[in-house]
């Protein structure tokens, strides 16, 4: 593990989660955004939000964060929801893809040219979905049992909430997997399609960034995994008896971005 002096050399893009990081419910967190605006002063580092939290999209997020007192645009924040639809346009090019998503998740997915079904799917896409029901999962486990890929768009088990945790997607995806023998391709954090993505976007290479969450198993992991560096911020799901009990080891761990604002 790095020394918090000098963790940060050569960092010039911090890819920031959110939940847990940045915020909690409707809360920021003690000085994430005094080191946003401290990142935004320096020429030579830039920022992006990415979230593992498909249940939204990035309109979404740009009006939460300006309730909060950040503004930004949508093109600072990505979504483990546009990894995986970008992965459905490369790997199952015009597939008929029936999704367990939120309602805003289904129009993004839509405008993005994806086909949404409710029978005879080509490929099953599980997500974060604050609207599930029964006959949701009844639906996409019958099409699983009949042969149809099951990808889903992130691992999180937990979303951090301002009193505590809630279901989240890898969770609904254990269920499923306990019901049809069958484990998705995960996707989002800490999968590799999530650093080729925002490569591509940003322009900054993987040496040049770091991941930095509340998650080792999926924020620092993407970066220590891929190339790039993972920062752990003890703001949300991991503590340090976690990381005691971690395969993963972060590059470096801080106690919020507030203290990593410090360091820069």
């Amino acid at each position: 593990m790095l020394d918090k002096n000098t963790a940060l050399n050569g960092v010039r893009l911090f890819v920031l989660d959110m939940d847990g990081t940045v915020y909690l419910g409707d809360r920021e967190i003690e000085g994430a955004f005094d080191f946003i605006h401290q990142v935004e002063s320096d020429p030579g580092r830039d920022f992006i939000f990415f979230t593992n939290n498909a249940s939204r999209v990035p309109s979404v997020y740009v009006e939460k964060l300006a309730r909060l007192g950040l503004t930004v645009t949508e093109d600072k924040i990505v979504t483990a929801g546009d990894v995986c639809a970008e992965y459905l346009k490369v790997n199952y090019p015009g597939a008929r893809v029936f999704l367990n998503g939120t309602p805003v998740l289904e129009k993004n997915w839509i405008e993005k040219g994806i086909e949404l079904v409710d029978a005879d799917p080509d490929v099953c896409v599980q997500s974060f979905d604050t609207t599930l029901t029964y006959e949701k999962l009844d639906r996409i486990c019958r099409y699983i049992r009949n042969g149809a890929p099951f990808i889903a768009t992130h691992m999180d088990i937990n979303c951090p909430t301002e009193d505590g945790y809630m279901p989240d997607c890898g969770a609904m995806c254990a269920l499923i997997t306990a019901s049809t023998g069958v484990k998705p391709r995960y996707l989002g954090k800490p999968f590799k399609e999530t650093v080729d993505m925002i490569t591509e976007i940003t322009g900054f290479t993987a040496s040049e960034t770091a991941f930095v969450g509340d998650r080792i198993y999926t924020d620092v992991r993407t970066g220590v995994d891929n190339g790039a560096k993972g920062f752990l911020v003890l703001t949300g799901e991991s503590d340090m008896q976690t990381v005691a009990e971690s395969g993963v080891k972060p590059t470096c761990i801080y106690e919020s971005l507030g203290e990593m604002r410090a360091y820069l």
